[in-house]
């Protein structure tokens, strides 16, 4: 490598290898301890995922983080609103349906997490009490919502999506676990209202992090990913 490389001190293996790492060991954490990330940490984690690639350099991600008594506050908020049955309130088109290896994935992703928990299978109620605990941010001390602004549409959406990944990675790579949550994005109304944010602002999604609590038994599997032979296709000719 180019010793003038600002990357030159890694061998080309150590950095593949690095992500490799983190990717490896990243997972959706539902259930946090109840320390608080300073403040310095959080500011590390935005920096870096900051350096997103986005279309036209546009960088849309606007990013709310609430924490102490705001993110209570918020808390008891979305959680109300979800409690009582709202009505969904998306800003961005949720999945028609779920069809063939697409619904194969979600309801293997879904068995592990209910078998884990001991949540007989059918249990309905048991189910819907386990959605509402995203409301609770999984006991998080942290939560971010990442918004984008309506006329970007679909591509402001996407380079968001870019930019909540590497928000998890770097927040991996200092220690800290998270998950990121569409299901905060049914209540887009809500959090508009309740953090006065402007009419042309879009919610995409929300992340709760802080760090996980790895001796509760619902952090203690892991999803499985498709095989690269089934998701590309090569084209020599």
């Amino acid at each position: 490598m180019d010793a003038k490389s600002p990357n030159a001190r890694y061998a080309t293996e150590d950095r593949i290898g690095v992500l490799e790492e983190l990717l490896n060991e990243r997972y959706s954490v539902r259930a946090f301890l109840p320390k608080e990330v300073d403040r310095a940490t959080i500011e590390h984690v935005l920096k870096t995922a900051q350096r997103t690639a986005s279309w036209c350099n546009s960088q849309p991600w606007q990013v709310l983080i609430a924490s102490g008594a705001a993110k209570e506050r918020f808390r008891k908020a979305i959680y109300a609103e979800a409690g009582a049955g709202a009505k969904d309130d998306h800003d961005f088109t949720p999945p028609r349906e779920y069809v063939g290896v697409y619904l194969d994935r979600r309801r293997e992703s879904g068995f592990q997490l209910y078998n884990t928990l001991g949540i007989a299978r059918g249990d309905k109620a048991a189910y819907a009490k386990q959605a509402l605990e995203n409301y609770n941010f999984f006991g998080a001390p942290h939560v971010a919502i990442i918004h984008t602004n309506e006329p970007l549409g679909i591509y402001g959406a996407i380079d968001c999506g870019a930019y909540v990944s590497n928000f998890m990675l770097a927040a991996q790579a200092l220690g800290l676990g998270t998950i990121p949550q569409a299901a905060l994005a049914r209540h887009s109304g809500l959090i508009r209202r309740h953090f006065n944010l402007p009419d042309d602002r879009r919610v995409v999604c929300g992340i709760s992090f802080g760090y996980a609590d790895h001796a509760h038994r619902v952090n203690s599997y892991r999803t499985s990913r498709a095989s690269v032979a089934e998701t590309v296709t090569f084209l020599d000719e």
